[in-house]
């Protein structure tokens, strides 16, 4: 029997090249206690947090595998809410950069978040069409909102009441009565997809956005509000009144419950505001004052306006009542006076359009004390710009204050290469050339150039060679970072360039037909005495049909090239004569390679196959199917036969060339990967992606067995296929409006399994107990009982007080969902323990919370069982004093904390008032000074 072939494992060294992801929104944070400094921003599954003064990385939170989707701060700034595209929510510590808190309710893509004011709530909307508000004090999901009819675009808290509101692209804004958890209004006045919304004038009105060009403006009545108890019935406008019916043509609204008790919120359009662009509106928010106003469509400008507070529209309404009276009086004393009112456009008025340098994809602004507004905007091509607005201005102008594009390419990069020390990394894209340092993951050099299509490190090191997509040659030099020469190498796009085994040229293919060999030469320029590095061209092969790849076998013999024509053409290279024809695949080769011994030669095609060829007879040894999608690039580690490919799929595979096995997946990028590069000592790997990123991957010293890979592989397949099962249904609750938070994820099932662990744990041992004091007594002493290894190793703890450990080891917000997976058999026991637990008063919080969810889903079962009348019994009695000396220790610490409060706010305001007495002194004092100085030189 043979040995089993080793591999070493490839995992992630780093993602870089990427300032922000188009995918999610940019949002301002408070870091360092410095608010508007620094904006967190989505970076494939990281969030990055920059320092836009610095133009610097101050913080990274890691995720896991999914793209952030959204992102929203808490109030208090300590804290950033993350959503993700497979529907999980993360809450980060801004301070440690840790994931404390994690949610699992969506479906699908979390596309909308949302605090409440205090912090302790977060709303979360999806594209699976669902609202959840979760607990974040306790950790916990409180309730699941149906009602959409497509994804969840934005949610919004009301302050003052208790109210949350939903837009999505079902054409729909929903008004939730929270405390009954039903919906209780929907507007109906848009005619395309709802895409974003704002509160503005202290939450009295609501402004929308669609896909036109208008902003549309709602009035929000408070029914309470209108009522006066003490008015007459005869009194009470229309409309005001709970029983009142609304005009819905005019209004624009629909009521979908008619209860007169349910009538929360009257809502009605008051007009519109029309935006410069004609497209739909992608982002619309406010600042947290509510005073400015901003949106932005899918192109590049971004839309501010101001919002008069209640003082400034009372002003500017005695103001026009003044002109009005005025003209009044001049034109005739006898005419009756006319009613004055604002316009929308004079309440809600335009200060200016910035234009950014490329499509807006997200923005955030804050309104400093002094009145300046900053804005961030989070741009498609991989930038971040600060913008500073002077509101006090007469005109106000818009000032870019930074910009962070260092750390990443415009377009997606689509060639790379590494140079020969394995330490500088090249790579290129439409508008640039970048150097970066393998180590240090800094770029170190950025030269502008063409659409750059292939590359290569001329040897030294010290130039890089680039073919462009119209055609040319570009040379340039790393040290001064200029471009040294351009030549027009072929008609067409330059799509593949080799360097020849010797060093002493390279080769490049093209969409003219032809195969170009060239030489590199030493020539003198007239302008300097120093000779510098050119190219020759030196010969041509033409062939039939666009040349998609080249590429040297190792001995220089043989030159291998890959046509349009689906084939690979093998030509001697001395003699050009050809040699080998290899045609197999369905679609054209776009990538290949020669292995070191020139023996094997691997194709990669867009018909997403793999074939690897012996380049003797040309024979095909194995065809196999490697990607989901187009195969991009192929490359062989140096010195063996192994190879990666990399796919539109998103995924970099590692193969094997001599056993035709699949070794290894490298998953990381979210998109197609258009290119990658080996090290010449085959211990890195670089990848581009159309994500943006560059992920830098590198060979460990972990061994990988093949078996296990592939058990790891079933392993995520199962994992994945139980998010994708249908979720557990609660006994007598049918599929209305509310529903339970959380989902079984495969978290809540080993949640589940290790509660019905300790409670079997738990009846052995009882069992066993039982069977050692019947010992005992037969034997007439004391016999020493055997203690399980597991509860030794807890610290000899009783079995009860193990269930109880393991059940405070259940995540908050997971509890419910392995609850629900629990078989009932397990409940009985687990209601007597918690009648143990609740009486000695450990965990009353958490145990109450176990108790009453189980006594929801297992209601029939539990009444319908007379061995568990006691038990009920007794948890009721222990379960009510409990809670109530818990309250009452609360309401003591509550009213402890407040008179601290009171002291310190007494305390602060005589501090306050003194300090107010000595600059009243002062500037006394500096008065007097002045006045005498005026008195000498006066009497001079």
């Amino acid at each position: 029997m043979g040995l089993t072939r080793q591999y070493l494992r490839y995992g992630p060294a780093a993602l870089f090249g990427l300032v922000a992801s188009a995918r999610g929104n940019a949002a301002l944070v408070g870091l360092r206690g410095e608010r508007g400094r620094c904006v967190a921003v989505p970076a494939c599954e990281h969030v990055f947090v920059w320092d836009t003064r610095k133009g610097e990385k101050v913080l990274i939170l890691k995720g896991l595998k999914q793209e952030v989707s959204c992102l929203c701060p808490s109030p208090d700034g300590l804290h950033l809410a993350v959503g993700y595209e497979d529907g999980s929510i993360r809450i980060f510590s801004l301070l440690s950069g840790e994931a404390n808190v994690t949610f699992n309710g969506h479906k699908a893509a979390v596309t909308a978040l949302q605090y409440d004011h205090l912090g302790g709530r977060l709303v979360s909307g999806s594209k699976d069409t669902d609202v959840i508000v979760w607990d974040v004090i306790n950790e916990s999901g409180l309730y699941r909102l149906r009602g959409h009819k497509d994804a969840v675009t934005q949610v919004l808290f009301l302050k003052e009441k208790n109210l949350l509101v939903t837009s999505g692209k079902d054409t729909l804004v929903k008004w939730w009565d929270l405390d009954t958890q039903h919906c209780f209004k929907t507007l109906v006045g848009h005619r395309t997809e709802v895409w974003g919304m704002a509160l503005i004038s202290e939450e009295k009105r609501l402004i929308t956005g669609s896909a036109d060009s208008e902003l549309r403006v709602w009035d929000i009545t408070y029914i309470q509000e209108v009522k006066d108890p003490d008015e007459p019935e005869s009194k009470k406008s229309k409309g005001t009144s709970p029983g009142a019916e609304e005009n819905t043509e005019e209004d624009e609204t629909l009521e979908l419950d008619e209860c007169p008790e349910e009538r929360l919120v009257k809502c009605s359009k008051v007009g519109s505001i029309m935006r410069e662009g004609r497209d739909r509106v992608v982002t619309l928010a406010t600042d947290r004052t509510g005073k400015i106003l901003a949106c932005h469509g899918t192109d590049s400008v971004l839309e501010v306006f101001s919002v008069l507070s209640e003082e400034e529209v009372r002003k500017k309404l005695e103001k026009k009542m003044k002109k009005a009276k005025k003209k009044t009086n001049q034109n005739s004393e006898e005419e009756p006076e006319r009613t004055v009112e604002l316009s929308l456009q004079e309440e809600i008025q335009r200060v200016t359009n910035i234009r950014a340098s490329s499509k807006i994809k997200s923005f955030d602004l804050i309104l400093s004390p002094k009145g300046e507004l900053k804005i961030i905007l989070l741009l498609q091509n991989n930038i971040i710009e600060s913008y500073n607005l002077n509101l006090s201005a007469q005109v106000p102008q818009a000032v870019r204050a930074s910009r962070i594009t260092i750390g990443g390419h415009r377009s997606d990069v689509r060639t790379l290469a590494f140079s020969s020390d394995n330490i500088a990394i090249l790579s290129a894209a439409a508008e640039s050339v970048k150097i970066w340092n393998r180590s240090t993951l800094q770029c170190i050099r950025t030269m502008d150039c063409e659409y750059a299509l292939c590359s290569l490190f001329v040897p030294g090191d010290r130039q890089v060679i680039i073919g462009t997509k119209t055609g040319k040659l570009q040379l340039y030099d790393l040290a001064s970072g200029s471009l040294m020469e351009t030549l027009n190498a072929h008609d067409g796009a330059v799509w593949s360039i080799a360097l020849s085994p010797d060093q002493h040229g390279f080769v490049t293919g093209g969409a003219d037909k032809c195969v170009k060999f060239w030489e590199f030469e030493l020539v003198k320029d007239e302008s300097s005495v120093q000779k510098r590095l050119s190219m020759k061209h030196v010969r041509i092969l033409q062939l039939d049909e666009d040349v998609l790849c080249v590429r040297y076998s190792p001995n220089q013999k043989l030159l291998a090239v890959s046509l349009l024509d689906c084939t690979v053409k093998v030509f001697y290279v001395d003699t050009l004569k050809f040699f080998l024809s290899l045609y197999g695949h369905k679609l054209p080769v776009l990538c290949m390679d020669i292995s070191y011994d020139g023996t094997l030669i691997a194709t990669g095609s867009a018909d997403r196959n793999v074939k690897i060829w012996g380049l003797d007879f040309g024979d095909c040894h194995r065809s196999l199917f490697a990607h989901d999608d187009s195969v991009m690039y192929l490359q062989f580690v140096a010195k063996s036969h192994l190879f990666f490919t990399a796919g539109k799929d998103g995924k970099i595979k590692q193969w094997d060339a001599d056993k035709f096995e699949h070794i290894q997946t490298l998953e990381g990028h979210h998109q197609e990967v258009w290119c990658l590069a080996l090290s010449p000592n085959g211990d890195y790997v670089v990848s581009a992606s159309h994500d943006k990123s560059l992920r830098l991957w590198e060979r460990t010293r972990e061994p990988l067995v093949l078996e296990e890979e592939r058990e790891m592989q079933r392993e995520a397949e199962y994992e994945e296929s139980v998010a994708k099962e249908e979720q557990p249904v609660v006994a007598g609750e049918t599929q209305g409006e509310t529903g339970l938070a959380g989902k079984k994820t495969i978290e809540t099932i080993k949640a589940a399994e290790q509660i019905m662990e300790a409670i079997e744990l738990y009846r052995e041992e009882m069992a066993k107990l039982k069977e050692h004091k019947a010992i005992c007594k037969a034997a007439g002493k004391e016999v020493p009982f055997p203690v399980n290894p597991i509860l030794r190793a807890y610290g000899n703890i009783t079995p009860s007080a193990y269930v109880l450990e393991v059940f405070k080891k259940v995540k908050s917000s997971e509890l419910e969902e392995s609850l629900l997976v629990l078989p009932f058999s397990y409940v009985p026991d687990l209601l007597r323990l918690f009648n143990e637990y609740i009486h000695l008063g450990s965990e009353v919080e958490l145990l109450c919370r176990a108790l009453l969810f189980l006594l929801k889903i297992h209601f029939g079962q539990i009444t319908s069982n007379h061995m568990l009348v006691t038990v009920i019994e007794n948890l009721k009695k222990t379960t009510i004093s409990r809670v109530s000396e818990a309250r009452d220790v609360l309401g003591f610490n509550m009213a402890g904390l407040q008179y601290l409060k009171r002291e310190i706010e007494a305390k602060d305001e005589v501090a306050f008032f003194a300090d107010a007495t000595d600059r009243f002194e002062e500037k006394k004092r500096k008065r007097k000074k002045k006045e005498k100085e005026k008195m000498v030189l006066a009497v001079l």
